[in-house]
C-alpha cells in the first residue's frame, strides 16, 4: 500500500510518499512547492484570502496526484506559520473543507517529538537533531535516561524578516546549557541540506562549517543564486538560517555537524505507518 504525508511549513508545501508491506516502509518520491505562508503571518499577523486561495489550490493538486497515483492513506499537517497565525482555526477549517481532508496542526512540541521517528534517532545518546524551519527551531536529543525535546520560535523566514524575539533566543541559550555533552549535530531542513550541497559534503567539522558559513554569508542574493543555483525561496533565508546553527553550536560542544534528508513529512508518514499496521488494541470494560 501507498502512503503519503503532506507538511504545510512556513516556507513551503511538501510531501513524502512511500511504498509499504506491514514490515517494511520505502520512500518513492517527494513533492515541494514554493509559498511562503510566513510574510504574511510575521509581518500582518494572519493569513489573507488570496494566500488561503492559493494553499488550497496547491493542496487540491496534490490530493489529485495522490488519488491518480492510487494513494488512498495521507496526513496533513500544518507547523509554525499556520501555530502562530491570529485566524488558524479558520484558516484550517477553509482549507480543509474545501480540499475535503483534514488538516492537524501541530505544536512546536509535537514537532520535535516526531523526530524520533528518523531510523537512527534513537540509536545514540551522543547526537542531537535539530531542525531548522521557516518559523521555528526544534530539538531532539537522545539519551538512556530520557528523551529531550524543545521547540523555540526562531526560524529561516522569522529571523530574515526581522521578526524574531530576543527573549526566545535567550530561551534557547538557557535550555541549551542544560545539554553539555559532547555531540554530533544533525541538522534537519531544506537550508542546511542545501548549506552542505553547496560543498558537495555529508558533513563537516565546526572549523570547517564557521569558516564556509561566513564566506557564503558573504555573497549577496544574486551571487548565491548564480553560483550556487539556489531557489528563490532559499537564497534570502539561508544565511538566517545557518546563523542560528552557528548560535546553537557556539553554546554546545558540537564535534561535528551533518544533514539528513529526513523531514516533518517523513517522520508524519513513518507514524501513520506504525498506525496503520500496529494490531488493534482491545479495550475492556467499557
Amino acid at each position: 500500500m501507498k502512503i503519503a504525508a503532506i507538511d504545510i511549513g512556513t516556507n513551503a508545501i511538501k510531501s513524502k510518499i512511500f511504498t509499504t508491506t506491514p514490515t517494511s516502509i520505502e520512500f518513492i518520491e517527494s513533492k515541494r512547492t514554493p509559498m511562503r505562508l510566513g510574510t504574511d503571518v510575521f509581518k500582518e499577523g494572519c493569513l489573507s484570502d488570496n494566500k488561503l486561495s492559493a494553499l488550497t489550490n496547491v493542496l487540491g493538486k496534490y490530493k489529485k496526484y495522490f488519488e491518480d497515483n492510487k494513494i488512498e492513506m495521507y496526513e496533513i499537517v500544518a507547523t509554525s506559520a499556520f501555530r502562530d497565525t491570529s485566524n488558524s482555526e479558520d484558516a484550517r477549517r477553509i482549507v480543509e473543507n474545501s480540499i475535503e481532508h483534514p488538516i492537524t496542526i501541530i505544536s512546536g512540541l509535537e514537532e520535535a517529538k516526531l523526530i524520533r521517528f528518523h531510523p537512527k534517532a534513537q540509536s545514540s545518546s551522543k547526537k542531537v537533531y535539530v531542525d531548522i524551519g521557516g518559523g521555528s527551531t526544534e530539538f531532539y536529543i537522545h539519551t538512556k535516561e530520557k528523551d529531550y525535546i524543545q521547540s523555540f520560535q526562531l526560524g529561516a523566514v522569522r529571523n530574515y524578516l526581522g521578526m524574531e524575539n530576543k527573549d526566545e533566543w535567550q530561551r534557547m541559550f538557557d535550555w541549551l546549557a542544560q545539554h553539555e555533552d559532547r555531540m554530533r549535530l544533525v541538522g534537519i531542513g531544506g537550508n542546511i541540506r542545501s548549506f552542505f550541497n553547496i560543498y558537495k559534503m555529508q558533513s563537516m567539522t565546526i572549523e570547517d562549517f564557521n569558516i564556509k558559513a561566513s564566506k557564503l554569508s558573504e555573497l549577496d542574493k544574486l551571487e548565491k543564486k548564480s553560483k550556487y543555483n539556489l531557489n528563490d525561496d532559499r537564497v534570502d533565508v539561508i544565511d538566517s538560517a545557518i546563523d542560528i546553527y552557528s548560535q546553537i553550536i557556539s553554546k554546545l560542544s558540537i564535534s561535528k555537524i551533518a544533514s539528513t534528508r529526513w523531514g516533518v513529512s517523513d517522520s508524519t508518514a513513518v507514524k501513520l505507518f506504525h498506525e496503520l499496521y500496529s494490531e488493534k488494541i482491545k479495550i475492556k470494560n467499557n
